[in-house]
């Protein structure tokens, strides 16, 4: 449970020093088309700094809150786009109860339905796309990052939002800073593919980390009742695949570890990985782990099927719950 303070102030430079080559070639290229290019470097950058971001919200770089806290704030607003505020809400719901319908806001969309209940409630042309939403799944991720930062910014609207006017400044400096330094070098319409490339990699990198890990695995009901270990572990999915997965995906690959230790700093996953399997393998509770590409496999068949057993009107949901 040691902090890790060295690697993560390597993590922060290179975030940075990666940062600062991208700047030096947008302003390098000018107003040219291969700036699509950087355009997608900056959402893998920006993605790594959320990922900063969300471990500073965990208490895992510093010993103090308050350090953590403003280093969250920094990561996720200044350089990330986000806000802090919006997102410590979001995901400690997640935390607190990963998979349950009514508290879980990370199972509640509006395009995808993660569970029965929700598919089931569909009607007209949406009821119809949601048969098939596991074949969309992909491509929708290309714009989540667009829609991370809508919600983000819809959210310090809200009265009761905390640390309001500290995410306005910081999100206002990032996006006056970005906006401006790209129309200065480059015309309106490459400035906003720019944008667009920007986000949609974003998108792609961020919803692709955060998707595996727990989209497919079990749904539990609206008010029902399971002790932490359980809940943390069946819902839970890791991912193998060594040192480029653990970069792509931020450490969350490990995700039942994770959730068991949401405070450990990121590298000291792996360290307490064998020892959870062990201790789940010898109780009795399922421990999942698949690949990146079995992963995705397994989300496209649960949304999928999700979707069209929705469509069946001879599915009885209380038999299904019994057999189970």
């Amino acid at each position: 449970m040691g902090r890790r303070r060295r690697y993560y102030a390597l993590r922060s430079a290179a975030a940075l020093l990666a940062s600062a080559a991208v700047v030096t070639g947008v302003v390098l290229l000018g107003d040219s088309w291969w700036q699509l290019a950087l355009a997608a470097a900056v959402g893998v950058i920006a993605t790594q700094f959320a990922f900063l971001g969300h471990d500073g919200a965990h208490r895992q770089i510093f010993e103090s809150n308050r350090r953590n806290d403003w280093a969250a704030r920094v990561f996720a607003g200044l350089f990330a786009g986000m806000s802090y505020g919006w997102w410590m809400r979001k995901h400690s719901k997640h935390h607190g109860a990963p998979n349950q319908i009514g508290k879980d806001t990370d199972i509640d969309s509006a395009v995808v339905a993660f569970h029965d209940q929700e598919a089931r409630d569909r009607r007209g042309l949406r009821a119809r796309l949601t048969r098939y939403q596991g074949w969309f799944f992909l491509p929708l991720l290309l714009l989540a990052g667009a829609n991370l930062h809508v919600d983000s910014a819809r959210a310090l609207l809200a009265p009761d939002a905390k640390g309001r006017w500290t995410d306005v400044a910081l999100l206002t400096a990032h996006w006056g800073l970005y906006l401006t330094g790209l129309l200065l070098v480059m015309s309106p319409l490459t400035a906003a593919a720019f944008v667009v490339v920007h986000l949609a990699v974003l998108g792609v990198c961020m919803a692709g980390a955060f998707a595996p890990n727990h989209v497919g695995m079990p749904i539990i009901e609206r008010g029902a009742r399971i002790d932490f270990l359980s809940r943390q572990v069946l819902t839970s999915r890791n991912v193998s695949g060594g040192a480029w997965v653990d970069f792509a995906m931020g450490g969350l690959n490990r995700q039942v570890e994770h959730h068991l230790f949401p405070s450990m700093p990121r590298p000291n996953l792996r360290h307490v990985q064998p020892l959870v399997r062990q201790f789940c393998t010898e109780r009795g509770i399922p421990y999942t782990e698949q690949t990146l590409v079995g992963s995705y496999r397994s989300i496209i068949s649960h949304l999928n099927e999700v979707g069209l057993k929705a469509a069946d009107p001879f599915t009885c949901r209380s038999a299904a719950q019994l057999r189970a």
